[in-house]
């Protein structure tokens, strides 16, 4: 799943980054201070109640420390988790892991924190129609892993970049010069491109939704910062022409009104840039 995200940057090129980063000239403490024959035992244990993601991505940054080192796992990605579970264990030499060790924390606390809250997103909504979906605000270069756990924590990915679908926001109306010409300017590219690509449009008022639906030529319609009750009136004038998506203003707390409404997605930016990751520590085990 993860290298089906991937695109421009594959997961081992990722990790190989992120280590480089890291690891620089080497990783003098543990040179310094722990012999070159020194084995032993660690485990990950769990500080904060959630998600547990980033289980492969783990993996993938002790092969490339290390490949002698083993892994025990006892969760796997989108299990819930508590406050003194272990997740897995490593044994291997004592250096190899504690040069992973932050890398290792680094992806699977993110991770994590990002499944955490996405299902907590998708769990209040599971009583109606509405899917979540994340958006483009996400970590430069990280995109795939924290879409990967968006799905891991239940929730949908929207597009993965500008290249995947065609979504004409506020800005591209208003440098376009209007929404009809915004529409027919899209269709006349993508036919003289040869691409096929689905086509949202963002609104702004009722009025807007009105010309999008007598204008049509498009997939979905974005209703961008529009109250519950506004969105009722929306999907009125939609009838179910179009695919209806929520997006702006809405949170964990009012969610659950926003999709009895009967909207098809909501968005939700705060997916991955507004996560406070969750609490990990890779620890010794005393043989």
């Amino acid at each position: 799943m993860i290298k089906s995200l991937c695109t421009d940057m594959t997961l081992n090129e990722l990790i190989k980054a992120a280590l480089r980063e890291d690891i620089g000239s080497g990783d003098h403490s543990s040179l310094a201070s722990i012999p070159e024959n020194a084995k032993g035992r660690m485990k990950l244990l769990v500080k904060e109640n959630g998600i547990i993601a980033g289980i492969e991505a783990a993996k993938e940054v002790l092969r490339q420390v290390d490949p002698s080192i083993s892994m025990k796992c006892f969760k796997k990605d989108g299990d819930e988790i508590t406050v003194g579970e272990i997740v897995f264990e490593l044994e291997g030499p004592a250096r190899s892991m504690l040069t992973a060790e932050r890398t290792l924390l680094n992806f699977m606390q993110r991770m994590s924190g990002i499944a955490t809250v996405s299902k907590q997103y998708a769990d209040a909504v599971k009583s109606t129609k509405t899917k979540i979906l994340d958006t483009r605000k996400t970590t430069p270069n990280l995109r795939a892993l924290e879409k990967y756990a968006v799905k891991i924590g239940g929730s949908e990915n929207h597009r993965f970049g500008l290249y995947d679908m065609i979504m004409l926001k506020d800005n591209h109306i208003d440098f376009a010069g209007g929404i009809e010409k915004a529409i027919d300017d899209t269709h006349e590219y993508l036919k003289k491109n040869g691409l096929n690509l689905k086509i949202e449009i963002e609104t702004r008022t009722l009025d807007e939704v009105k010309r999008v639906v007598k204008h049509g030529k498009i997939d979905r319609i974005m209703l961008d910062n529009f109250a519950p009750e506004k969105i009722k009136e929306a999907l009125q004038l939609i009838a179910g022409k179009y695919e209806t998506e929520a997006s702006g203003g809405i949170t964990l707390e009012n969610i659950k009104e926003y999709a009895k409404t009967g909207v098809d997605y909501i968005s939700i930016g705060a997916l991955t840039h507004h996560i406070k990751s969750l609490d990990l520590s890779l620890k010794f085990i005393a043989l």
